[in-house]
């Protein structure tokens, strides 16, 4: 029951157009109820720049110009990108609205770029009759993606990690380092809700729950442009619903499912967090591609949501409904569409909306106005960013730039440091090591380790698809990666010495078992085994997860199994290490019938940190502290899966199919334990008010420990099906060793507000049910047909349940009429600890 999140709506509006009719997604109050904020007007500077243009000038300023175009970083980007038409001059004779990724195409080194950026800025300004530079966009998603900067975790981390302030700290770095080098906008952050892991891009998502996606989407976004960067949110909307999670296939959300679940991220990010640009989906909606839905992109994103920033194409996306969805006959009519619909800026480069449009206009076909309206918005978001100040470019370019200074390097190592999640440990974790917070005079010889496995020391093991190492420097071999980062080897080298030894055992895909036997080998000198396994990412092919690298099965690539197998049958006790981007289906290793590793812990793509957080954390230096962002999935056949099933979505009497996860949204494991006690909630609420949830979090063991406490909830009776179990809101909190945190939430009841039948958006009264977990499976029953929010029925024959702690179900009283949600409702959950 995610709801249109927010509390501060933009000061802007959308301009004037009738409301939309769409069917797409339920409708809430318009602008008008977001306490009587003015339309956002232009300003006197951007009209005048408009009314002096000519046509041409005007579809310059609705383009992109990629430099370094002779890459692969795109979808069909070798059969898109167009030879250039002359020298950088006479192409930007008119101007030019952006410049793609000038620092993210190729290496360059940052020093020389950003000279050549200001000496073209100046160009620009110098050359052109209207004297406007070129706004600067770059792909910063896990830090930006450009030679020698920095790489933070993937978003699956970062929704592992529950911690939103960390995450803008992280945001806000990112944004210095590219407001530096004169970078306006930022391709990121991605707020797709994961629905199938066989999707490749599921590595650039932050979670499966549309709560957890919103709040730390909007953390990053206020840290990238509280330094100056416009973040753009992707991929609206619906993208990761792709039928059988295959990329730009055909999504088939009904109404309900796109406000539901897709829809909240990106509200939270433009009301409470003000982003400033979104980007469009690829995908074809009930057979209406996202580039040419008016409804979406100017009714439910303008009309509805007041959005009055720009939407930029996904790269190529206008040309595609040309080439690929074929709904258009021409460059011409695939410009009219995007147009209509609401895309301001083609990107990467600029196509149809250079000629194609040009000729449209002017044989009547388009009318101009939809043309000034774009531009009009691309000069409001220059004017806000200083790219039409005189002085703009006219001090040096930077120079000694450092893209991964020592406060870079700290943040990501935090960050990895809270993702990761221990998924099991029967006592074999901490190791005893010189540098363990257990080690101690009497502690006897210290542990000798056998570290194995493809991704052990591959820094690129640690780094995501939309990083520059596995997006941009996997094509030029020759070249380092331009700043250190630590394997899990070197990592457990420095911090165990001369105790550690080390074999790869298999490459991350294909059937070569030759390396195996010497892995065996030194497993079985070792007191303990370190195997790390997972992906390699990278883009359409090249690698096992990324964008492009979709697959029809969970097992983990090539024979990876096979070697932790082997190394587990040598009776060494086995810590299986997952550096992945995708949740696999690793049940075998966790509930099977035979030998299984001693501990399992799940790293999605840590970053540059990432391998020191790794030992950290296998040595006792760090204690574990994350929770998974997605569900851990039994087989591939049960996808897609979401927790936020209702009753008949999850295994019953009536299908053999147990889509029961291996482990649920929301578990991990820690080296102290956690109890939860005298929860305390309101009797009763009204259907526009809000309450208070209030637990006790004891640390029950001899450690101090960080918990993310999960408070869930369950609308017992409405008038559409709803999930067995939601998460209402979530709080980290630090707790030492014996003692108890006083947890407080104060929660709107609009976070139990949907779609009704008439596609409202509505808090309906009636009884639901609050409750504290450790996980989404953590329940103590509440009725016959309750057994924790996972199984729907409670005689099926499913998988054991997963063990976990939890209070009581409290019964809460929304009492009231029918609430039609507001954008002005307060919506997102707060919290103390005492």
């Amino acid at each position: 029951m995610s709801t249109l999140e927010g509390a501060a709506p933009p000061t802007g509006g959308p301009e004037a157009r009738p409301a939309s009719t769409t069917s797409a997604t339920a409708t809430v109050n318009g602008p008008e109820a977001r306490g009587g904020a003015a339309p956002g007007l232009p300003s006197d500077r951007a009209s005048a720049l408009l009314a002096s243009m000519t046509l041409e000038e005007k579809t310059a300023q609705l383009v992109g110009y990629w430099l370094d175009q002779n890459g692969v970083v795109a979808p069909m980007q070798g059969e898109m990108a167009a030879a250039p038409d002359g020298t950088l001059p006479e192409i930007t004779r008119h101007g030019i609205g952006q410049f793609t990724r000038v620092y993210g195409t190729r290496p360059v080194e940052p020093d020389e770029r950003a000279a050549w950026l200001w000496t073209e800025q100046r160009r620009l300004k110098r050359e052109t009759r209207l004297g406007i530079p070129a706004l600067v966009h770059e792909e910063c998603l896990t830090g930006l993606a450009a030679w020698k900067a920095a790489t933070f975790p993937t978003p699956l981390a970062w929704g592992a990690a529950f911690d939103p302030e960390l995450v803008e700290q992280v945001g806000a770095v990112i944004g210095r380092s590219m407001r530096q080098l004169g970078i306006h906008q930022g391709l990121a952050p991605v707020l797709d809700v994961v629905r199938d892991p066989r999707w490749g891009r599921v590595d650039e998502c932050i979670g499966e729950d549309p709560y957890l996606v919103g709040t730390v989407g909007t953390a990053y976004v206020r840290g990238l442009q509280g330094a100056g960067v416009d973040a753009t949110l992707k991929h609206f909307l619906g993208y990761s619903a792709s039928q059988a999670g295959r990329n730009h296939a055909p999504v088939h959300a009904g109404a309900r499912e796109l406000s539901d679940v897709f829809l909240p991220p990106f509200a939270m990010a433009l009301l409470d967090g003000g982003a400033r640009s979104v980007m469009n989906s690829y995908a074809e909606i009930d057979g209406v591609p996202v580039a040419a839905n008016v409804d979406l992109l100017t009714g439910v994103l303008r009309d509805q949501l007041g959005f009055d920033g720009t939407v930029v194409a996904d790269y190529f996306s206008v040309a595609f409904l040309e080439v690929m969805h074929g709904i258009a006959a021409d460059r011409g009519e695939a410009a009219a569409m995007a147009l209509t619909a609401g895309i301001d800026v083609e990107l990467p480069t600029g196509d149809a909306y250079l000629a194609p449009l040009v000729d449209r206009v002017r044989t009547g076909i388009v009318d101009e106005a939809l043309v000034d309206r774009a531009v009009l918005r691309v000069l409001r978001q220059k004017e806000r960013l200083g790219l039409l100040d005189p002085a703009v470019f006219e001090d040096d370019a930077p120079t000694g730039i450092d893209l991964d200074t020592a406060e870079h390097r700290d943040l990501a190592r935090r960050l990895a440091a809270e993702s990761l999640v221990l998924l099991s440990n029967d006592g074999v974790l901490p190791l005893r090591g010189r540098d363990a917070a257990t080690a101690s005079a009497d502690a006897g010889p210290q542990t000798s380790v056998a570290v194995i496995g493809p991704n052990a020391h591959r820094p690129e093991a640690l780094q995501g698809c939309y990083s520059f190492a596995n997006h941009v420097l996997a094509t030029h071999p020759d070249l380092p990666l331009g700043f250190a980062i630590p394997t899990v080897l070197e990592a457990l080298q420095q911090t165990l010495g001369e105790a550690i030894s080390s074999a790869v055992g298999c490459a991350v895909e294909g059937d070569d078992r030759s390396r195996i036997p010497a892995a065996v080998a030194a497993a079985r000198d070792a007191d303990v085994a370190v195997v790390v396994v997972g992906d390699q990412a990278g883009l359409f092919g090249r690698g096992t997860v990324g964008e492009g690298n979709d697959t029809a099965s969970l097992d983990l690539p090539g024979v990876q199994r096979e070697l932790v197998e082997a190394v587990v049958a040598t009776g060494t006790p086995t810590v299986m290490v997952l550096l992945t981007g995708r949740p696999y289906a690793i049940g075998w290793a966790l509930d099977g019938p035979g030998p299984r590793p001693s501990a399992v812990v799940q790293a999605f793509f840590p970053g540059e940190g990432g391998g020191l957080a790794i030992a950290d954390l296998l040595t006792g230096a760090a204690e574990p502290s994350g929770r998974l962002p997605v569900s851990l999935p039994r087989a591939a056949g049960a996808q897609p899966y979401t927790y936020l099933h209702p009753r008949l979505g999850g295994p019953s009497d009536v299908t053999a199919a147990d889509s029961t996860p291996v482990r649920p949204f929301g578990f991990g494991l820690s080296y102290t334990s956690f109890a939860y006690e005298d929860l305390g909630v309101d009797d009763a609420v009204t259907t526009d008010g809000t309450f208070t949830a209030t637990v006790t979090v004891r640390n029950a063991g001899s450690r101090d420990g960080a918990d993310v406490v999960q408070l869930y909830g369950h609308d017992v009776h409405a008038s559409v099906t709803r999930p067995v179990v939601q998460l209402l809101g979530y709080a980290r909190v630090e707790v030492p060793a014996g003692e108890s945190r006083r947890v407080c939430f104060t929660v709107p009841v609009q976070r139990f507000a949907f779609s009704g039948r008439d596609l409202r958006r509505v808090v309906e009264p009636g009884d639901v049910q609050v409750w504290v977990a450790s996980h989404a499976a953590a329940s103590r029953p509440g009725g016959p047909l309750d057994s924790g929010g996972i199984v729907a029925v409670g005689d099926a024959a499913v998988a054991a349940p997963v063990a976990g702690s939890a209070t009581d179900r409290a019964v809460l009283r929304v009492t009231g009429p029918v609430h039609e949600i507001g954008l002005a409702d307060p919506r997102v959950v707060t919290w103390t600890a005492d």
